[in-house]
């Protein structure tokens, strides 16, 4: 075999670089180089500041508690109402009461990574961290007094239900708290019994605050108060404040409570969870309880609301999520305070009825018409 030379055009020959072209070499080499350090350095700050806390806590559904049935109580499952010295009925269906978790607190704050996944969840709402934790108030103080809200609740919630069968019982306006540097400091005590305000009797929270704010703040108003059982006067100069409507008022720097002497003994048991927002649902669970016949006619009804001896049904706090926790737990219908229908609107899930309830009474006729499957179309809702 003879083998030919290769043609020029066949012939590769190498040339070493010249200086230009080992220096443009060398910087585009740099570049690549000072451009992955940028992204690397890019991605480290990202990343801290996505796992920096925030100042910011997220709501989200927590638990749901059925006041129809049973609940854990250290360890034990016992029902969640119980009733002494009056004949119950069997009950159906559930009366669900709905719960809020924080994610977060002053101590342990949520990231900005969390936050972002928070915002791009419905169910889920970001809240300023000083909305539900105020400024000097730990965790434990505020669990604590969450506790006592409920334990308050559950007492409206009785006196509430029981009024509405028809019972009669005593109820006494009580000093529940005396906050440092206002004028009550000193002068009133956990537990005095408030019985007028210059001469006009006083017997709810309503009233005491009307009297206060007929007083004003230029001059000292008179308390009719029973101390351990002896009774006595009390002059206190109200400080100006502004009322939640915006109105200028008077205070004194109490926190009251009423304490009644109940014809039956209603017990509510439930541990781990706050706040008065479930004083409705206790009301309803406790009236199914003492009525025969299944009230929601068996079924899955789920709502909130705080209550007052008198059947008044207020706001709370969280009801987008408490929407979404009565979704997933099967509830059909639901029972909204009047006063939280702005932030109702626009946020209903799909699978679930929303009415709204401005009293104890509504909130039974709302349970009738679902009882009886008819007239749901004239209930009021949340438009």
């Amino acid at each position: 075999m003879t083998l030919f030379p290769s043609s020029p055009s066949d012939t590769h020959e190498q040339y070493p670089a010249t200086p230009v072209e080992l220096a443009v070499a060398e910087r585009a080499r740099k570049r690549s180089q000072r451009g992955w350090l940028a992204l690397g350095i890019s991605f480290v700050i990202l990343l801290a500041l996505a796992l920096w806390p925030t100042s910011y806590v997220i709501q989200q559904p927590g638990p749901v508690f059925n006041t129809l049935g049973t609940v854990e109580v250290k360890d034990k499952t016992v029902p969640m109402i119980t009733v002494d010295g009056a004949e119950t009925f069997e009950t159906g269906g559930a009366l669900d009461m709905l719960t809020v978790q924080a994610v977060g607190n002053p101590e342990q704050r949520p990231n900005w990574f969390e936050i972002s996944l928070a915002w791009l969840t419905p169910s889920k709402t970001v809240v300023p961290l000083e909305a539900v934790f105020p400024v000097g108030e730990t965790t434990e103080q505020r669990d604590a007094e969450n506790a006592a809200l409920m334990v308050d609740s559950q007492q409206d919630a009785v006196a509430a239900a029981l009024t509405q069968l028809g019972y009669d019982f005593p109820a006494q306006l009580t000093v529940g708290q005396v906050a440092e540097g206002t004028p009550a400091e000193g002068e009133l005590k956990v537990d005095d019994e408030l019985d007028s305000v210059n001469g006009a009797p006083v017997s709810d929270l309503a009233s005491l605050r009307k009297a206060i704010a007929a007083n004003g703040t230029e001059s000292p108003a008179v308390f009719g108060i029973v101390r351990g059982g002896v009774p006595m006067n009390i002059s206190i100069t109200p400080t100006p404040a502004t009322a939640a409507d915006g109105t200028e008022t008077g205070i004194i720097g109490i926190a009251t409570k009423m304490v009644y002497d109940f014809p039956i003994d209603v017990t509510i048991q439930l541990d781990n969870v706050g706040g008065p927002s479930a004083g409705m649902m206790f009301a309803l669970g406790i009236i199914d309880m003492l009525t025969e016949g299944e009230i929601n006619g068996g079924s899955h009804v789920a709502g909130t609301g705080t209550i007052s001896a008198d059947g008044t049904v207020g706001a709370i706090g969280g009801i987008r999520q408490k929407l979404f926790g009565a979704r997933d737990a099967g509830a059909e219908y639901f029972l909204a305070p009047e006063t939280n229908c702005n932030e109702v609107v626009g946020h209903v899930p799909d699978g679930i009825r929303v009415f709204s309830v401005g009293t104890l009474d509504q909130a039974v006729l709302a349970l009738n018409a679902i009882a009886d499957d008819s007239g749901l179309d004239a209930l009021p809702t949340c438009e």
